[in-house]
């Protein structure tokens, strides 16, 4: 980086400095956890909620999802540099230095950890700590070997519902908070294979493997990402079958799992980057919608 560059990056304001350690939490994935998170306290507490644990299982739940975020950015820091989406970046930018990066995340994480086993309870802090392990130690590196990295990297993508229900009962043994890890689980994957598929060249230009291998159609990605979503309609009867959740939330979860389903059969059929794109924001709609049917269910 030449003198003039660091010059500007010296000059910057202190806003700019804030905004840039905004962005590397990735504010959005924060609140999705949290979202997720949430509804797994909210149904765990069976309609008795304790209010000051849950503002405290948000808090530390953010700083863990938060630090997780900021290290993975850490971890991948060179391999973003050669990906279009991910360039600009702070850390590929040098506007936050590596070894602040560092220090920043892994203090959110710990700080998390800490405040959950303090002021929530062992089992939360547990939960979310092994999220951020499995993320960082297992599916980021996976994802330069092997397209089973998806699988992997779902497990810790499905666990905040866990993390709240353990933050309301303080036990994993729960068949319900599994059945919301399952809903996520099985969400995550067409969601990141069509993403995937969306940014193939930029992904394999930066050593990737996110797609099946020798999927150059696109017919493996379809597949899976179809299967995937037609196994949420058994796992919707499943919460109704257990008595976590009733007759509205089935009709509702089962019809938004075949809304789901169109787009998954468009993008089998046509495999294209447009019907990549569809099949994404139909995932992006998926989640937040579920949630807020199982919380109307569970409050009327």
């Amino acid at each position: 980086m030449n003198t003039t560059q660091d010059k500007l990056l010296q000059n910057r304001s202190l806003s700019d400095v804030i905004s840039d350690y905004y962005q590397l939490t990735k504010p959005g994935i924060a609140f999705a956890v949290l979202m997720s998170m949430l509804i797994g306290f909210l149904v765990g507490s069976a309609g008795s909620v304790d209010l000051l644990v849950m503002v405290h299982v948000i808090i530390g739940t953010y700083l863990i999802a938060s630090g997780t975020s900021a290290h993975n950015q850490f971890l991948e820091r060179n391999l973003d540099k050669l990906m279009d989406r991910t360039k600009a970046r702070p850390l590929p930018m040098r506007r936050i230095p590596a070894r602040n990066g560092m220090i920043f995340s892994l203090t959110l994480i710990f700080s998390g950890l800490t405040y959950l086993v303090l002021f929530v309870n062992p089992v939360a802090g547990l939960v979310s700590f092994a999220t951020a392990l499995i993320y960082l130690a297992i599916y980021t590196p996976l994802k330069k070997v092997s397209a089973l990295n998806i699988l992997v990297g779902a497990i810790p993508g499905a666990l905040p519902p866990v993390g709240g229900w353990a933050a309301a009962t303080g036990t994993l043994n729960d068949p319900g908070m599994w059945i919301l890890f399952l809903i996520v689980f099985l969400w995550q994957i067409p969601h990141v294979m069509a993403i995937a598929w969306m940014y193939k060249e930029d992904y394999a230009g930066a050593g990737f493997k996110m797609l099946p291998k020798n999927d150059t159609t696109g017919l493996k990605t379809a597949t899976y990402s179809i299967i995937t979503i037609l196994l949420l309609v058994p796992v919707t009867y499943f919460l109704f079958a257990l008595d976590q959740a009733g007759l509205f939330f089935l009709i509702a979860g089962t019809s938004l799992a075949f809304f789901f389903l169109h787009f998954g059969v468009r993008f089998a059929i046509e495999r294209t980057r447009e019907a990549a794109r569809k099949l994404m924001f139909a995932s992006i709609a998926y989640l937040p919608i579920i949630w807020l049917v199982l919380f109307i269910d569970r409050l009327f």
